[in-house]
């Protein structure tokens, strides 16, 4: 490899390094962990069999504890301390769930409890996880110096005051999970130590022994090497997974955290650059083995640190080599760029790009931390934030954060003011009268989705009541800031960050749809609402005008003021009306414009709409132009998405960027950059890219079998185009046709 100079960043002393851009190869261990997990990809995980089972268990046993808290503290521990530990050939990280078929006695233990126990459970609903933890925590205290805070938090209480005595009943159940968590790392170690005495290689055997050994260490006492922190990290995520019934942890900042003991490793020669690339590997991996297809879950790398310097270091390169080695749905990778970041990251990211793998996101660093701080975050905490599954904004070790919650349908709220229902159901909503006017028109769209979003926001704040009542995560808020502080766990308060975020699906289908209107209706007036009405219930059949006069109106993504300027008024009024209302805690409801799978569901649920998309077609899969209307190239589109307010959307924006493949991938390279940085610094929030040509998707679609890890993306995230929807596929290929 060649040797550059690598700058020195945030700590990073000055020295010639071999080139990190150079994509390096994979170790051969990776490839054989990829293979195997790419075989179980697309199947089932019954993950929670027995996680169910042991929580039954626990539940019922725990029924003599009187307090709540205590209670939900020691299912947590209970299940972790006797969930089966599961060591696979060549792993050097453990933690993941068994997956282990019940016996005959238990899944009849488990109906009961299904038909009996579980139905008497008073309801804790409302969304879970979606967050990265503080890992500092994790790897500075272990959960030895966790156990020494809760207990000095203990002896300042007076258990005479009410409120104390509520603390008291939170850390007793916070004590009870972390000794469960102890218990499993003890677990693993037995295991890999069984294993290693039966184990025929030496080789092997050794690694089981070092498994062993990092087990007995951590997470139970700080970290004190760049594997024990790894698999600390990768063991606490798993384990609030396990111990809580839920997915979609975030690993948060590992260039960041991880970067301490990589540098003294690398310097005093106990680690090698291979081996650590082996090791992040291995974690990237992990999160397949234990995540379903079709979520999100990953990390973010770079952006600036509170004092405004860009971070980038080593280990952010070595963590976008990842993707190239992993070619997983897992982990989602997002780069936080800003104007500082080094052209040779920007240069590895988008090589990676070029070759057709669907990582990193672009992420706008400053942007994103602008409307952070517009929230009332202090700067520590703005510039630490996840994409928390797809595009969504939560602060890093400080969140109660509900993200897409809910999604709403700004075609279907356009289409009750016209009268127009959702496919298969009735309208419900009372068709206002033709208003006389287009400024009319948008008011009567203003009232309709103000509604829905009141309604949603109730509905959520319900949810977040219930969890006062019902819920609690005492594992979990020992990880989350300021929970032990005030004594109170997350579901009752103790997380900073208590927002809501609502996402908007279908944004340029709206768009378009009002450009249309007002052109046809109001301004030629050769369209009436009873006759849009009569083409959109036909689905355009028998109304080939009609559809041809919208096809010539005006479209969202081309650089056209005329469409444009009513992306701008609609995604200024529901900022305005997200502002109206607050969270059960008293939090901001911020608004989002990315939508996962659900462009597909909402559109398969929505007639034909005034921009000419048919009935139950998707809708636009994100904030960019709907699906065939970039009529004018690649600068077009960008200049046109960023003239409307990015900041304050920290629900989530993805646009998505096409490009067709080249046979020299460092060319498409070469003219990708400019176009993406372009984006980003015109002030998008976030860009992804596909570059895969229609004739390979259709390929897949027809021989799947030799697709199996043919990842692309959606909306926000990635996925497995063979485990699509016909109708997701079929908007895919309608996406790289047009590339």
């Amino acid at each position: 490899m060649n040797d550059k100079q690598v700058p020195a960043r945030s700590g990073m002393h000055a020295r010639t390094e071999p080139n990190l851009t150079e994509l390096m190869p994979a170790a051969a261990r990776v490839e054989r962990l990829r293979e195997r997990a790419l075989k179980h990809a697309h199947e089932p995980m019954p993950l929670f069999d027995e996680i169910e089972l042991l929580t039954a268990r626990s539940w019922l046993a725990s029924a003599g504890e009187p307090d709540h808290m205590v209670r939900r503290g020691m299912l947590a521990g209970d299940v972790l301390r006797n969930v089966t530990p599961r060591i696979d050939d060549d792993e050097l990280l453990v933690g993941k769930f068994s997956c282990r078929p019940l016996t005959e006695d238990e899944r009849a233990e488990v109906e009961v409890w299904r038909r009996v126990g579980a139905p008497a459970l008073s309801r804790a609903e409302g969304q879970r996880a979606h967050m990265a933890v503080d890992y500092e925590r994790v790897l500075r205290l272990g959960v030895k110096g966790v156990r020494e805070l809760i207990a000095r938090y203990r002896a300042r209480l007076d258990l005479s005051r009410a409120e104390d005595l509520e603390a008291d009943h939170f850390y007793r159940g916070c004590l009870a999970a972390l000794d469960g968590l102890v218990a499993l790392a003890n677990r693993y170690a037995d295991r890999a130590e069984e294993m290693a005495r039966s184990e025929q290689d030496a080789g092997r055997r050794a690694e089981l022994l070092e498994i062993a050994a990092i087990c007995r260490r951590v997470p139970e006492h700080p970290a004190e090497t760049f594997r024990e922190a790894v698999q600390s990290v990768h063991f606490v995520t798993w384990a609030l997974c396990a111990g809580n019934r839920f997915l979609l942890m975030q690993l948060g900042r590992p260039d960041r955290y991880l970067w301490p003991y990589y540098e003294r490793d690398i310097s005093s020669g106990v680690l090698t650059r291979e081996e650590a690339v082996e090791l992040l590997d291995c974690l990237a991996i992990m999160l397949n083995e234990y995540t379903p297809r079709g979520l999100a879950v990953g990390w973010m790398v770079g952006g600036r640190d509170e004092t405004g310097r860009d971070v980038t270091n080593e280990l952010t390169y070595l963590m976008l080599q990842t993707i190239d080695h992993v070619r997983m749905a897992y982990p989602g990778i997002g780069l936080c760029w800003n104007p500082d970041t080094p052209g040779e990251l920007m240069d590895l990211a988008c090589r990676l790009l070029a070759r057709g793998r669907s990582h990193p996101a672009l992420f706008a660093d400053d942007v994103i931390t602008r409307g952070l701080l517009q929230l009332g975050l202090p700067h520590r905490d703005a510039c630490q934030y996840i994409h928390s599954t797809c595009v969504e904004i939560t602060p890093i070790a400080i969140s109660n954060v509900y993200v897409a919650s809910p999604y709403y349908n700004l075609v279907q709220a356009l289409h009750d003011v016209l009268g127009v229902p959702p496919v298969g159901g009735s309208h419900g909503v009372e068709p206002v009268p033709q208003p006389p006017t287009f400024d009319a028109l948008m008011e009567a769209w203003k009232a309709r989705i103000g509604a829905m979003v009141a309604e949603g926001v109730a509905e959520q704040n319900r949810a977040m009541m219930s969890r006062v009542h019902n819920g609690g995560f005492p594992l979990l808020s020992c990880f989350v800031n300021d929970c032990l502080a005030r004594g109170k766990d997350i579901d009752r308060g103790g997380a900073r960050a208590n927002w809501i975020e609502s996402s908007f699906v279908g944004l340029a289908n709206l768009v378009d749809s009002l450009a249309a209107i007002r052109e046809l209706v109001y301004e030629r007036k050769t369209m009436s609402f009873d006759q849009l009405r009569a083409g959109l219930a036909s689905n355009f059949e028998g109304h080939p005008d009609l559809q041809a006069a919208i096809q010539r109106t005006p479209k969202y993504g081309n650089d056209d003021d005329r469409a444009d300027e009513i992306a701008v008024r609609v995604t200024e009024y529901l900022l305005e009306v997200c502002e109206r209302h607050r969270s059960y805690w008293g939090d901001a409801v911020v608004p989002g414009f990315f939508c996962w799978i659900m462009h597909e569901h909402l559109g398969r649920m929505t007639l034909a709409s005034c921009d000419g998309r048919p009935a139950g077609f998707p809708l636009a899969d994100g904030s960019g132009p709907a699906q065939g209307r970039e009529r004018q190239g690649p600068t077009a589109m960008v200049r046109s998405v960023t003239k409307w307010n990015h900041a304050p959307m920290i629900g989530g924006i993805a646009v998505n960027m096409r490009f067709q493949p080249r046979p020299d991938p460092d060319e498409l390279a070469a003219t990708m950059r400019p176009v993406l940085e372009t984006f980003l610094k015109l002030g998008g929030f976030e860009a992804q890219v596909n570059v895969v040509g229609a004739d390979i998707l259709r390929d897949a679609q027809a021989h799947p079998e030799r697709h199996r890890d043919l990842v692309v993306r959606i909306a926000g995230y990635s996925d497995y185009f063979v485990g699509l929807s016909p109708e997701m596929q079929a908007e895919v290929i309608a996406r790289a046709e047009l590339a």
